[in-house]
């Protein structure tokens, strides 16, 4: 592989975990906003940066990370679904480091972060951003492996 194609195939990764940190920050800023100089109740302050955070999350990943040109709506609820995955998989990784290793709740938090981007990464790039043709021949392919 060429210098340059190495470089080309660590820049969709690269923006991932920028729109990532961009994302937690504006999400974070928002809810500590709102609970500083509005006096939100933190679970409301949370919900809303959250959705926030999701949302810009959702449009930078779509249209910088990946690339993406098709329909927003249908890929915005493959987007929704993936996260729960995700956040499945980084309560899992969480709860195992917690309860079966013992970890400190900060480490076990930390090794959390991995398996959601990883699952995440991959389900945004083969799942959610891809071309609704390519959608309906993967849910069609699950489908029928669903049957057999």
């Amino acid at each position: 592989m060429s210098m340059l194609a190495k470089a080309r195939s660590l820049i969709v990764p690269f923006r991932f975990a920028l729109v990532g940190a961009v994302n937690t920050l504006i999400g974070l800023l928002i809810i500590y906003a709102l609970v500083w100089a509005f006096h939100v109740h933190d679970v409301l302050a949370n919900a809303v940066g959250y959705a926030v955070g999701m949302a810009v999350s959702f449009l930078l990943n779509a249209r910088w990370t990946f690339s993406f040109r098709g329909p927003l709506r249908p890929a915005f609820w493959r987007f929704i679904t993936i996260n729960l995955i995700g956040y499945l998989t980084n309560l899992a990784a969480v709860s195992f480091s917690l309860y079966a290793l013992s970890l400190n709740s900060y480490i076990a938090q930390a090794i959390g972060v991995l398996p959601y981007a990883l699952a995440t990464f991959v389900g945004f790039k083969y799942f959610v951003f891809i071309d609704d043709n390519e959608a309906r021949v993967c849910r069609r392919e699950m489908q029928s492996s669903n049957l057999t």
